[in-house]
């Protein structure tokens, strides 16, 4: 077994083991663990069931990450995405009034719409015309929004009626219990220490356990039934559907796109953990969930030195156990993982060294997506701004020819997103 572990992943020729994936795949779980209870409590504001969405969250996560791992022996863990999971809730069905199993329509559409692209040469095609110091861009930013995630999960950044956010109460029990494990978190990543956040998560766990303060299990309602095959695609001739489909497609593909080229260790699995991201798509409008996404929090296993897809089918594996676990995982403080997300922000950080500071018309749509991903709390809405801003400023210089025809389609498809999104 471990021979043909070794030959499927190829581990020795990317430089890492069994040992190294397991304690990565470990890692993404426990860091992205959270979307289990948060995504179906989300989803229930659409009126789907709760214990039905949890179901559809961990069977589609499970699905997903084995596939990309044996498929593209990529390191990202796939799972419904916070933000895709609220615009399915608060625009597709609050906003544009599509009930809930119209909405899961709409969500295989945008998945096959997503195929299409990631399976023929629109792929390659979309990835060329991303400037370099996009992607690059678009892993600070990321990074950033991460570090901001973790810093209210720590509660040293909070909300604020007059400034938006403050300095949290720092004599708070559960923040002193957060910054004391950060503290052990960056000692753990600067020594260097295999399992490093793994080990930060379950002392941060243990103490809060014994401090009683951990969060109380969330109740669940196993009464209620699964939800594969309760889309409704009744309504495809229908403009709302046709609008909410193309959006949603539209956040996916370059979402995907942006995540993917800020966390994979290795540029040549893209196409094929890109077409994974589409394939998982599709997959979660039939179960009965938002959209799977490469998840940020995949940067975390990457930390830990995952590098091929064992780390992904060590993540899904974890997601079968969850069914068996799930009042136990969403005991896991706020502490205990809000450490992880601020160290892993850090070193996302690091790719700003690669954006061409020095030319303006580079830098400044880079700037953009870095500054609005956490501003506005969307990784889409930041990439639209940074889209949209490079061909107009190079444009103004009278580069334009310098921008591939495909980025002002992208920043044109963008701009009549906004369009619809606000004004209509």
């Amino acid at each position: 077994m471990k021979q043909f572990i070794e030959n499927w992943f190829r581990l020795s020729a990317q430089d890492t083991s069994i040992k190294q994936e397991l304690v990565a795949g470990i890692t993404s779980f426990f860091t992205i663990s959270y979307i289990i209870i948060v995504n179906p409590l989300i989803l229930a504001d659409a009126g789907i069931p709760y214990y039905g969405a949890l179901m559809a969250t961990i069977l589609v996560s499970i699905i997903s990450c084995l596939f990309i791992g044996l498929y593209a022996n990529a390191p990202i863990v796939l799972s419904p995405g916070m933000g895709v999971n609220a615009f399915f809730t608060y625009t597709i069905v609050e906003g544009m009034g599509l009930t809930w199993q119209e909405g899961l329509g709409a969500v295989i559409m945008a998945g096959i719409l997503f195929c299409i692209a990631a399976f023929t040469p629109i792929k390659s095609l979309l990835s060329k015309a991303v400037p370099e110091s996009l992607k690059h861009g678009i892993t600070v930013g990321i990074g950033l929004f991460l570090a901001f995630i973790g810093l209210q999960k720590a509660g040293i950044v909070e909300k604020s009626p007059d400034t938006f956010v403050k300095l949290g109460d720092l004599s708070e029990p559960t923040t002193l219990l957060a910054l004391a494990g950060f503290i052990i978190c960056l000692t753990l990543y600067v020594k260097k220490i295999k399992g490093g956040f793994i080990l930060s998560v379950l002392f941060i766990s243990v103490l809060a356990y014994f401090l009683d303060l951990t969060p109380k299990a969330q109740a669940v309602d196993n009464d209620a039934s699964l939800l594969i095959f309760a889309a409704d695609l009744t309504g495809w001739m229908t403009m709302d559907f046709w609008i909410a489909s193309f959006s949603l497609a539209l956040i996916l593909i370059v979402e995907n796109m942006g995540l993917l080229h800020g966390m994979l260790p290795n540029a040549d699995k893209f196409d094929r953990s890109f077409q994974s991201s589409a394939f998982s798509s599709v997959l979660s409008g039939m179960f009965g969930t938002s959209p799977t996404i490469s998840t940020a929090e995949s940067a975390s296993g990457i930390a830990e030195g995952g590098r091929t897809g064992l780390t992904a089918v060590i993540a899904g594996l974890l997601f079968t156990l969850s069914i068996f676990a799930i009042p136990l995982l969403s005991g896991i403080p706020d502490a205990a993982i809000a450490p992880i997300l601020i160290v892993i922000g850090g070193v996302m950080m690091q790719s700003i060294q690669y954006i061409k500071l020095e030319d303006f018309t580079e830098s400044f749509p880079a700037f953009m997506i870095i500054a609005l991903i956490p501003l506005t709390y969307s990784i889409v809405d930041g990439l639209a701004f940074g889209f949209i801003v490079y061909p107009i400023i190079k444009m103004a210089v009278g580069q334009f020819k310098q921008v591939p025809r495909t980025m002002y389609v992208m920043a044109s498809l963008f701009i009549l997103n906004f369009v619809f999104h606000f004004y209509m």
